[in-house]
């Protein structure tokens, strides 16, 4: 029998926490965050017996997997006769294993990506065991801005997801939205929101992100109205309007290179020399349209004149 399965990926970066949770406008706690959070994912296990659950945290400087519904964790000694055991179990797993993994905040970035290969790896190694597995997804819970040099791994994250017909939501909790994750929701069929009432978060996932992909076909879920096509370079790491594609690996440059750094294929200087030439004043980039509105053309020599980020 068909059933679905959900990944959750949770961003949890207490700096970025501390932010949310003291942010005039909308302000959203961790602890009132995992209440919500607990409250969604039990209402997916609640939907249908066969369903199954995985809960990954992206840490400062690494990942870890809270919660399997396949490998549930031992009953927990408080286990009542007044609490529903498949509950309890979930809310205990998550709440201690957070709790264990927090104790030592550290000043690296959020292990997203980490975080994201290995629910991409769980659902690979579940789908061999269980062929009847249907509408596989995984749902990232994001409060941290783009890190530019995640770029290439999360691209490719986001092909493997389209190989395995994955399909990745996103939901940007606080903070300015990001890049890559609108891309990847994009790619794969899924759906992205940032939201702007932190408060309504439990409504946002039940009614956005609790219906499998099958179900969403007949129901008004939320779309994106602009999709940001940008990429990040390969020299520096910058998120860029216009960049220079290299034609054998497109990889992607701020400005013209002699030699490419990941092929190391060498352009003639008369290439380089009209690319530099025909490269627009600084001042003018923040009257350019975004890469959203107007899409730049394909690269057709050794480099061009930009690209959309979506060189796939």
């Amino acid at each position: 029998m068909d059933y679905s399965h959900l990944s959750v990926v949770l961003d949890l970066s207490p700096a970025q926490w501390q932010e949310c949770s003291t942010d005039q406008e909308s302000a959203l706690s961790l602890s009132s965050f995992l209440s919500q959070l607990l409250a969604f994912l039990n209402a997916h296990i609640a939907l249908r017996d066969e369903n199954t659950l995985a809960v990954f945290a992206a840490l400062p400087g690494k990942s870890t997997m809270l919660y399997s519904s396949i490998d549930p964790p031992e009953q927990p000694p408080d286990m009542d006769s007044n609490s529903y055991p498949p509950f309890k179990l979930l809310d205990s797993a998550v709440i201690s294993s957070i709790a264990s993994n927090l104790d030592s905040p550290s000043d690296l970035p959020s292990a997203l990506v980490g975080a994201l290969t290995k629910a991409l790896c769980y659902i690979n190694r579940l789908s061999l065991g269980h062929s009847a597995l249907a509408d596989p997804r995984i749902l990232i819970l994001s409060v941290s801005p783009d890190l530019a040099t995640s770029y290439i791994p999360i691209m490719n994250s986001i092909f493997s997801a389209q190989k395995l017909k994955i399909t990745i939501d996103a939901c940007q909790i606080f903070g300015p939205d990001t890049v890559f994750l609108q891309q990847a929701a994009h790619l794969t069929g899924g759906s992205y929101l940032h939201l702007n009432r932190r408060d309504a978060l439990l409504q946002y996932l039940i009614m956005a992100f609790l219906p499998p992909p099958s179900i969403r076909k007949i129901l008004a879920v939320p779309t994106q109205d602009r999709i940001d096509f940008r990429a990040a370079c390969f020299c520096h790491k910058n998120i860029i309007d216009i960049g220079f594609v290299c034609s054998v690996c497109l990889s992607i440059f701020c400005q013209p290179v002699p030699v490419c750094s990941t092929c190391r294929t060498k352009f003639p200087i008369k290439t380089l020399k009209r690319l530099n030439a025909s490269r627009p004043p600084a001042e003018s980039n923040s009257a350019r349209p975004s890469p959203a509105s107007t899409p730049l053309s394909r690269p057709t020599s050794a480099s061009q004149n930009g690209t959309n980020g979506s060189k796939h």
